[in-house]
């Protein structure tokens, strides 16, 4: 059953919303929101609450839930 997140570009504020499946990962994610704010996905990271989200890991496995908020912020380690 597919899961309904908002992205929120840390930058401006701006939302965009994403439907996902479990076997995602968090890159499809970056991926995603960075290619629609038409930014570069390798110089960012995900943040759900205060925990950083980021490479391989799947949906799931993140514990990301249906109508999650996830925050695209600019990686802190450099991208």
């Amino acid at each position: 059953m597919p899961l309904r997140i908002k992205v929120r570009n840390a930058e401006s504020g701006a939302t965009v919303e994403m439907e996902l499946e479990g076997e995602n990962t968090i890159d499809d994610i970056i991926e995603g929101a960075a290619g629609y704010w038409e930014k570069d996905a390798g110089a960012y990271v995900l943040r759900r609450g205060r925990r950083l989200l980021r490479g391989q890991q799947t949906v799931a496995e993140a514990g990301i839930l249906n109508n999650d908020e996830l925050e695209l912020i600019p990686d802190p380690e450099g991208g």
